[in-house]
């Protein structure tokens, strides 16, 4: 069976495609079209589809729309209550109709296609099938929470033998994920984009207002929880955007983010209770809160936890494919790593090259190469294989920077144009992990987990937050050999199995997808190298 996944609803457009069971390509739209997120969240631009990603997937595969067997929408609009609070007042039902005329909409974004073989999946059963179906083990319990779906914002099951069974689920207003997109907003940050900066920010707080926050943000016997609206500005005054900080607003973000990881853990421990498992499977917007979900892992009942990687709504697209091929009799293998994207040949990125007229070397060793300039202090943006599908930089789409200069941190931020706050994080060789960071699963290859620096590796400053953990990426040869190869190299050159790694991109860009990004991205910026493919480009002295 040949069957593709769409999420276009909300935001963060992707397509995914699984074939026989076995996932094969996926991509989000922002790749394609360079605007971050694909588009804006907003009910009149449901009908924007992720035609560019959905058109690779298929080129990937060889594959022309009317092959098809099945595709899977991640949202089905029969399910939304236009009355009920949470929604978008005044403009759900043009969400809805919009969503309604999804399978037309797909027709003519991918002619040949025929319409009556697009089917609606549930916006939650889609993230709990992005999970639950694509991790590296069968049967596991799953929560899914996130800003919302059609009329709820949390699903909490199992799977057994390859279904899904429900155990509790809430009802829109209550939305741990709204109310940290609220947060968001309040704290003069992008809703439904910034999220990240917020528990970022809550790291250099005091959770002063907890207390308050228990008698509105709760979970409840039945598997459910209290999270209405919240007057916010009874804790901290609303921050324009670009305005300076002041302490109440990071002691309100370190507020609610302490009373989130103390409602799900409630959670956790419900859904333990009732199925017994020993392994759980996150997905939704909130489970791409590493702070919290390393929290969940040490504190909680459950001793394996694993997240999808594209945790956010571009994951409901393979989802969705992934709930229709096992709906289909199709059992679903685990998904086979994060790379799922566009990939180059090297052919195709000398061409490249030689279209931009930039004089270039092809090293005997690439990864040499890489880690004496990072030895040498220069930053480096790496470009190689198959881009990552989701928010996270793992090794393919990356800007690398020596660990040992607190100054980096300064420099990368600089180079990104964010907000001095944020950090950066580290990567490092699997089999030394333990060796720098305790707490914390090892390994952790997709970077959703944060660990604790050890005492006597503070001697990297550069991937140290100011709390002392590190959100590391683990690095196993066999998975990612180059990227391996390069650590050991630089820990050669410097005793340090570790690099920074944060994403190859801008501030309000998507990171790089294609060669031409990268060029654009490497004269733009303040890069020392970059290594794409097999050549290296070096800034002009």
């Amino acid at each position: 069976m040949r069957i593709l996944g769409i999420n276009a609803v909300f935001h963060d457009p992707a397509a995914a495609l699984v074939v026989d069971g076995r996932v094969v390509a996926a991509a989000e739209e922002e790749r394609f079209s360079r605007r971050k997120h694909g588009k804006r969240p907003v009910p009149f631009a449901t009908w924007e589809l992720p035609e560019q990603a959905a058109r690779w997937c298929l080129a990937q595969a060889g594959l022309e729309p009317a092959d098809l067997d099945a595709v899977g929408y991640s949202y089905d609009p029969a399910l939304v209550d236009h009355d009920l609070d949470g929604v978008d007042p005044g403009w759900e039902e043009l969400r809805t109709t919009y969503a309604r005329r999804a399978p037309n909409f797909l027709k003519t974004a991918l002619p040949g296609l025929d319409p009556a073989k697009v089917r609606f999946v549930r916006h939650h059963v889609a993230h709990a099938a992005s999970s639950g179906l694509a991790a590296p083990f069968g049967d596991a319990a799953v929560l899914v929470a996130d800003g919302r779906g059609e009329a709820t914002s949390y699903l909490a099951g199992e799977y057994r033998d390859g279904k899904l069974v429900e155990l509790a689920a809430q009802r829109l207003p209550h939305s741990l994920g709204l109310r940290y997109e609220d947060l968001t907003e309040h704290l003069g940050f992008a809703r439904s984009s910034d999220e990240y900066k917020v528990m970022a920010l809550a790291s250099y707080g005091k959770p002063r207002f907890r207390d308050e926050l228990s008698e509105v943000l709760a979970a409840l016997p039945d598997g459910g929880f209290l999270a209405a609206p919240v007057d916010l500005t009874r804790f901290a005054p609303r921050r324009e955007p670009g305005a300076d900080f002041r302490p109440e607003h990071a002691d309100l973000a370190a507020s609610v983010q302490q009373r989130l990881e103390e409602v799900l853990l409630d959670l956790l421990r419900w859904l333990h209770a009732q199925t017994g498992q020993s392994r759980l499977t996150m997905a939704g917007g909130i489970a791409l809160n590493c702070v919290a979900n390393t929290r969940l892992l040490a504190e909680g009942p459950f001793d394996e936890i694993w997240v999808q990687p594209a945790a956010g709504d571009a994951g409901t697209a393979l989802g969705a494919a992934l709930h229709l091929a096992a709906e289909l009799g199709e059992p679903a293998a685990p998904m086979p790593g994060a790379d799922l994207g566009r990939g180059f040949t090297d052919a195709e990125i000398q061409q490249a090259l030689e279209v931009a007229r930039l004089p270039y070397d092809r090293p005997d060793d690439l990864a040499a190469t890489v880690a004496q300039a990072l030895a040498d202090d220069e930053i480096v943006a790496w470009f190689q294989g198959r881009a990552e599908f989701g928010p996270r930089a793992l090794g393919h789409r990356s800007l690398l920077a020596h660990p040992g200069h607190r100054r980096n941190l300064e420099r990368l931020n600089d180079v990104k144009g964010r907000e001095q706050f944020r950090p950066v994080a580290p990567m490092v060789l699997a089999g030394r992990a333990r060796e720098l960071f305790e707490r914390g699963p090892v390994p952790s290859p997709h970077m959703l987990f944060v660990h604790d620096v050890r005492p006597e590796w503070r001697g990297i400053p550069a991937v140290t937050h100011v709390d002392g953990t590190a959100r590391i990426q683990t690095v196993d040869p066999a998975d990612e050999p180059l990227v391996a190869r390069m650590l050991d190299e630089f820990a050669a050159r410097t005793g340090i199995p570790v690099v920074v790694n944060t994403s190859l991109n801008t501030a309000g860009r998507p990171m790089v997808d294609s060669p031409r990004d990268a060029l654009e991205c490497f004269g733009s910026s303040p890069i020392d190298l970059l290594a794409i493919g097999s050549f290296v480009v070096r800034r002009p002295a």
